[in-house]
């Protein structure tokens, strides 16, 4: 029977929603979102699957409790589909820690502590290319495997030690950190310490001061890799590097053989063209040389000099002569200049004089009656007018009159 996505999708949300009306599921919460509406979205996780879950805002102000990373907890609700994108979910009722919440709390206030401590900081450098590693992890598991084929693929000079160690269970942690105290022994150039994947119980030990302390205390630079990419342990924060899984580790420590031979290829190639460079650039400055050489041999100097010397007597003659030329437009245009201004002095001085002389002849006292003249007295004694000074006191007297003055301003006539 041919039928649509949607209806498809709607005949699945009928089928587990009438079937899963009621289921109680233990996992451990990843990514716990509070949302503005006050729905809370979470996955809920073991070490094989997860699934998608709500738990509404009605619901959720019921939480005694904030829903954490890590947290393992107890579920119970339904499965609800949502049609338009085919998924489906658990549409949490009720939400209860079980007993995984307390080795999360003591997982959180382990951490607090190491890192007041300081155990998180002073990390040591890794070798770019060690030769010898040693690995702290199970004889029988799979990440000793995995380390040993990415290495051999990688970098196969590298020698790899196993200190064969628990680790899960009752012992582990003293295992663990009994193993790192003797590899750190072995003068290895790094050390690694991990395991594959599993549940937050199965990673525990690596979890455990007992370990955070061996860490924290080996020489040896330690990379820590545990579990899968979303695990993190005590020991990932203590170590000098953390590495999302065993293979992973073996690639941050180890360079990649091709990828260092076509770098080394790359390298040659640029000192190849930089040789080249350099011989190019060096010849150029040779012939550079040669043409100065020749440029200042002892004849060339003599014939430049020469030439500088001619060049030097004809730019000085052709200054004295311009100079010259210069000069005598000037005496000529100053002699005109004083000729033009000596003829106006004199023709003014020409009418100037004319002028006091037709004044004179207009006013000579043999030509003119009496009237209007009065003789100077100064001192009792009679005195010409130009003897007269500014601010005298003297006499003006005629047969009939007699008037005292005094001279307010006096002025000359150049005649």
């Amino acid at each position: 029977m041919l039928v649509s996505v949607a209806e498809l999708n709607r005949q699945i949300e009928a089928l587990l929603e009438s079937t899963f009306l009621h289921v109680r599921v233990e996992g451990e919460i990843s990514r716990p979102t509070y949302h503005a509406s006050g729905h809370i979205y979470f996955t809920l996780k073991d070490s094989e699957s997860a699934i998608s879950c709500v738990i509404f805002k009605g619901n959720a102000k019921g939480l005694k409790f904030e829903l954490e990373d890590g947290l393992k907890v107890l579920v119970d609700g339904s499965i609800t589909a949502y049609v338009p994108r085919g998924s489906y979910q658990i549409n949490c009722i009720h939400i209860e820690p079980s007993g995984i919440g307390a080795l999360t709390k003591a997982y959180e206030q382990l951490k607090a502590r190491l890192e007041k401590k300081g155990y998180f900081n002073n990390k040591k450098p890794l070798p770019h290319f060690p030769s010898v590693i040693a690995v702290v992890t199970s004889a029988s598991g799979a990440a000793w495997q995995d380390i040993l084929k990415v290495a051999d693929k990688r970098w196969p000079l590298t020698k790899f030690i196993l200190v064969p160690s628990l680790v899960q269970g009752e012992g582990a942690a003293a295992s663990i950190a009994k193993a790192v105290k003797k590899a750190d022994q072995l003068g290895c150039d790094v050390l690694i310490v991990g395991r594959g994947g599993g549940s937050i119980e199965d990673l525990w030990a690596f979890n455990e001061e007992i370990v955070a302390d061996a860490i924290y205390h080996a020489k040896t630079p330690i990379v820590s890799a545990v579990g899968h990419e979303i695990d993190y342990t005590i020991s990932d924060f203590v170590a000098d590097m953390r590495a999302p899984t065993p293979s992973a580790a073996v690639e941050l420590i180890l360079p990649e053989q091709n990828e260092l031979r076509q770098t080394m290829d790359y390298i040659m190639l640029q000192f190849i063209e930089t040789i080249k460079k350099l011989l190019t650039q060096k010849e150029q400055i040779l012939i550079h040389l040669r043409e100065l050489y020749k440029k200042n041999s002892f004849e060339n100097r003599i014939r430049f000099q020469l030439l500088e010397t001619k060049a030097l007597k004809s730019s000085l003659n052709s200054a004295f002569y311009n100079i010259f030329i210069l000069k005598e437009q000037n005496i000529k245009e100053f002699l005109l200049r004083f000729e033009h201004k000596t003829a106006q002095v004199l023709n003014l001085k020409e009418n100037v004089l004319k002028s006091f002389q037709n004044m004179y002849i207009l006013n000579e006292p043999t030509k003119e009656s009496k009237e209007g003249f009065a003789q100077i007295v100064k001192n009792a004694r009679k005195t010409a007018l130009e003897e007269i000074k500014e601010g005298d006191e003297f006499e003006l007297q005629t047969p009939k009159t007699k008037l005292t003055a005094k001279a307010l301003k006096k002025q000359h006539y150049n005649l």
